[in-house]
């Protein structure tokens, strides 16, 4: 098979798979140069070889939700594949967040950037420093909306509801304003 029936193959499979088989992860930045920030988390991610990143919503400017004094945040989602567990996953998105300098001052303060791990396939993860799904990614909008832009049809593991559903739910009125 030529590279490019390869490639082509590899798209056509991508398309086809259903929303339940990626890891979806959201990303945020409200420091310094916010969607540049976003997208070198993205590229930093997709140099790893454990990790092959499907899907990637639009980016969202979104008023901050927590600690309201501080810089407005661009935000995505994208879905992504990889053979690490969920552990080894945070310590590469950890490491990606330290390679990007964010500090870990205050609980919902400002960051160069932020990488959480918002599904992991369909499992339900609670340890003490991993929570799958992401706790609160039902009540925000600033995670659903990009999330059901690439993933309507994802199914929340634990409220066993659609996506697409909690959106239609969710009762935050911050706002998220695609850019």
């Amino acid at each position: 098979m030529v590279s490019s029936e390869k490639a082509k193959t590899r798209d056509e499979k991508r398309e086809t798979r259903d929303s339940s088989s990626l890891v979806y992860l959201g990303i945020g930045s409200n420091l310094g140069e916010r969607k540049t920030n976003c997208i070198e988390a993205i590229r930093l991610l997709e140099e790893n070889p454990f990790i092959a990143v499907i899907k990637r919503s639009s980016f969202y400017e979104t008023e901050p939700v927590g600690v309201e004094n501080q810089p407005s945040f661009i935000n995505c989602v994208i879905g992504i594949e990889t053979t690490l567990d969920s552990m080894r996953l945070l310590d590469v998105c950890h490491g990606i967040e330290e390679s990007l300098e964010r500090e870990r001052v205050d609980k919902w303060g400002p960051r160069t950037i932020d990488i959480d791990i918002l599904l992991f396939y369909d499992k339900v993860v609670n340890d003490k420093v991993l929570r799958i799904p992401h706790p609160l990614m039902h009540e925000r909008g600033f995670v659903l909306i990009p999330l059901a832009e690439i993933a309507p049809e994802a199914i929340h593991p634990i409220l066993k509801k659609r996506i697409k559903g909690l959106l239609r739910a969710i009762k935050d009125r911050h706002s998220v304003v695609k850019v």
